[in-house]
């Protein structure tokens, strides 16, 4: 005998969902265009393109980001560093975000042995699936055709793209969401608890790979369960709360194991200021991006402390410290470099407010395609209104789902202070696409109808097309395009209103054509990221972002530099343990990635109190350290007590005794603690 919850859900086949439907007036899809071989062949079009923006040319990225990829490198020293996520061989501290990414892209590399690709490789893979399980989920409740139009406006989102293309964990984020939402629809289909309960579960696995970014889908995954789902009011909220254990439970356990083990047979916590991963989780990588934090816009420390001091060439002494000073206030300059980009990234999103994904840093990044998702939204909520749809329509599930994850990710990314990179625009990048996918199929259902609700999709796409003229204009780009996008936008809607009043049956291609043209443009911008290497700590599309250098993440001239500071300090009797240890990770991470036994005293910033004079008077003591290089990147964000200790108490090695001629130390200067270990603990 049949489940009588599941005989008043729609059928969940792409060809079963796409059948035609008759509408107020009586006219239908043409046949052929509800053909499963033709938007599957569509479908595999879409995946053929994102593969291709997401794997050309990916090797000239190197090693991405060198933060997580150094960190990758030294979780296959041991099982210990795996699973704590050790950024450094010798399992001093640990990168700034939960395992599953770091996990996989080690895997890989254990696997396929380690390499850029192997490492980048899953990301970009991880970045057509994600366009996949989008067009899954779309195609289910709607209809094949708005699952292409999802899946391709995903695929083509440029910031998407651009981290697809590096060792940033978002893809695998977004993944997990696709997935959480999709499985959260269906637990309204099916009334089945497990199926909530699995939903809870990926968002658990997503918290473990970003922590509270993952539980951004939980209000809208909520809000169509309590509205949409089987059973009681009662029956609902008792499986929300199973579900919700589950949540917490996966999110939750391998933060405990890492609490219960003693501070002293682990890593320090990386980011934290109080070595718990509680501490990292709700303040650093939570609520501090929202409410603002140390590092965010306007509150970047400054010091001296792992600044090193100038040295005397002739005596190897050091003498007065550098000064360092705050950047004076005003609208930030941005250099242009002889190659037409931009000599620093942008680090964070312009100011706070409602249209702050319009403004500088986000833009161009993500808004592409905003203003149709938007109209999108409303008019599929006034479609399934105006249809007198019942409560339980999958469809009604899939809006509150995706469309709450939208909204959701818009208000937090709008209105938070703290650090919120432009690169994280990323993860709107389903909720947006969801939205154009349901908005093209509200669209195509007012035009066969000739309802006036049709006006909504269309002064959208007229308000797209004119967001993206204006982010054209803006960073200087196919200056040519601008008459082809409004002569094909202007045809898109005038052809739409001709098959409304003329050949209603029409009316689908023309929309088709329409969404076509609108994402030409985005696809294109998503294109620049093959132009030059991704910058790795703030990766972003666009022909005039700052590139990275690619290889190890710095210059040949820094990796000459590097290599010389290695061969120099493996000769002279190191560490067991660490044969040269720096200030802040970026600063050691090509040291590592080349194989060196290099560590970060301070963390990913050098600012983290991970020891201080006489933690580190202990190590050397000990034999486990017995050098310290400082200077590099975030060098001028103060240190910590044990930088200070090392310029107060280490000597110094001149420049001379490890550089070969004529490199230049680019700003490092190297210490040997040996026999400083009581000033060192007393500095």
């Amino acid at each position: 005998m049949s489940d009588p919850r599941r005989t008043a859900t729609p059928p969940s086949s792409d060809s079963q969902s796409t059948a035609a439907e008759p509408t107020a007036d009586g006219a239908r899809t043409p046949a052929w265009l509800r053909r499963p071989a033709l938007y599957h062949l569509a479908l595999a079009a879409v995946l053929a393109l994102s593969g291709v923006l997401n794997l050309h040319r990916l090797s000239q990225n190197g090693y991405g980001n060198i933060f997580y990829s150094a960190g990758d490198k030294s979780m296959l020293r041991s099982l210990h560093n795996f699973f704590f996520v050790s950024f450094d061989p010798g399992g001093l501290v640990t990168v700034d975000k939960p395992p599953l990414g770091l996990w996989l892209q080690a895997g890989s590399a254990k696997l396929f042995g380690f390499s850029p690709l192997s490492l980048l490789l899953p990301e970009a893979i991880l970045g057509m699936l994600a366009a996949l399980l989008l067009y899954r989920a779309l195609a289910r409740r709607l209809g094949g055709w708005a699952g292409v139009a999802g899946a391709l406006a995903l695929a083509v989102f440029p910031s998407f793209v651009a981290v697809s293309r590096t060792t940033n964990v978002d893809t695998l984020l977004i993944v997990l969401m696709i997935l959480a939402c999709d499985a959260g629809v269906r637990a309204t289909e099916t009334g089945r608890w497990r199926t909530l309960i699995y939903s809870g579960v990926l968002v658990g696995l997503a918290f473990n790979t970003k922590t509270l970014a993952a539980y951004l889908v939980v209000p809208g995954i909520a809000l169509g369960v309590l509205v949409c789902g089987q059973g009681t009011l009662g029956r609902r909220l008792t499986q929300l709360l199973a579900a919700g254990v589950a949540m917490l439970v996966v999110s939750f356990a391998w933060m405990a194991v890492v609490e219960a083990t003693p501070a002293s047979k682990r890593p320090y916590v990386g980011s934290s200021t109080n070595n718990t991963e509680l501490g990292l989780t709700f303040s650093y990588n939570g609520f501090g991006r929202v409410g603002g934090q140390t590092g965010g816009p306007g509150q970047i420390p400054v010091g001296t402390g792992g600044v090193a001091r100038k040295v005397s060439p002739a005596r190897g002494r050091p003498s007065e410290a550098t000064k360092t000073h705050t950047a004076p206030a005003g609208p930030e300059r941005t250099e242009i470099l002889p190659n037409g980009r931009a000599r620093n990234p942008i680090a964070f999103g312009g100011h706070t407010g409602p249209l702050r994904l319009f403004g500088k840093g986000l833009d161009d990044q993500g808004a592409w395609m905003l203003p149709f998702a938007i109209a999108g939204l409303v008019a599929f909520a006034l479609l399934l209104l105006g249809a007198n749809r019942r409560r339980r329509d999958p469809r009604l599930a899939l809006l509150l789902c995706f469309g709450g994850w939208l909204v959701v990710e818009a208000a937090v990314l709008s209105l938070s202070k703290g650090i919120v990179h432009p690169y994280y625009i990323s993860a709107l990048g389903p909720g947006v696409a969801a939205m154009v996918g349901a908005g093209a199929f509200a669209f195509a259902e007012f035009a066969k109808r000739g309802d006036w609700r049709l006006l909504l999709p269309a002064c959208g796409a007229a308000a797209t097309a004119a967001v993206q003229l204006s982010l054209l204009h803006k960073v200087h780009y196919l200056p040519w395009f601008t008459a082809p996008l409004i002569a094909l936008t202007a045809a898109g809607l005038l052809a739409t209103a001709l098959a409304v009043l003329m050949l209603r049956r029409a009316a689908p291609l023309a929309i088709a054509l329409l969404l076509g043209a609108l994402l030409i443009a985005p696809t294109v911008y998503s294109a620049t990221n093959w132009l030059a290497p991704v910058q790795s700590t703030f990766p972003a599309a666009g022909p005039r972002q700052a590139a990275g250098p690619g290889g190890y993440g710095v210059d040949a001239k820094h990796v000459a530099v590097d290599r010389a500071l290695l061969r120099y300090v493996d000769g002279h009797r190191p560490g067991t343990r660490w044969t040269v240890l720096g200030d802040a990770s970026n600063a050691v991470s090509p040291m590592i990635l080349l194989g060196g036994q290099a560590g970060a005293l301070g963390g990913f910033s050098g600012t983290d109190p991970v020891l201080d004079g006489a933690g580190l008077a202990r190590l050397v003591a000990d034999g486990r350290a017995r050098y310290v290089v400082l200077g590099g990147e975030f060098s001028t964000r103060g240190g910590n007590g044990a930088t200070v200790a090392v310029q107060r108490a280490c000597r110094v090695v001149t420049a001379r005794a490890w550089l070969p001629r004529p490199l230049a130390p680019m700003g490092l200067t190297l210490f040997d603690c040996a026999g400083r270990q009581a000033a060192m603990a007393t500095a």
